[in-house]
């Protein structure tokens, strides 16, 4: 009876498996790296004000919110595309506010 009370305390001291060590709530890296990456590319053709930024905080929180260690690449490319999305989109709307606005 004693011998086998070890076993059990060690198995209930540790239940969840190696793989999964946070808690599974919200949305994984690789599907905020990918939802960023769909907001940057469409970014380019619509609304790319309000999609560039989209794009880069899914990218930024895709990365896991640092630079260093291994980040997926559909993060940080979602970073890079939203941030130049959302520069272009900038540009664009100080063009379309200048005087005169294409009229002569």
């Amino acid at each position: 009876m004693m011998a086998g009370f070890g076993h059990t305390t060690r198995t209930r001291r540790t239940p969840r498996s190696r793989n999964r060590m946070w808690p599974r709530t919200g949305p994984d890296r690789a599907t905020l790296g990918i939802v960023g990456l769909v907001c940057a590319i469409a970014g380019f053709f619509v609304l790319g004000i309000v999609l560039g930024p989209v794009a880069i905080a899914c990218g930024w929180l895709g990365m896991g919110r640092r630079w260093n260690g291994s980040q997926p690449l559909p993060a940080l490319v979602a970073l890079i595309l939203g941030g130049i999305d959302t520069l272009l989109a900038i540009i664009w709307l100080a063009g379309a506010a200048t005087l005169g606005n294409g009229v002569f």
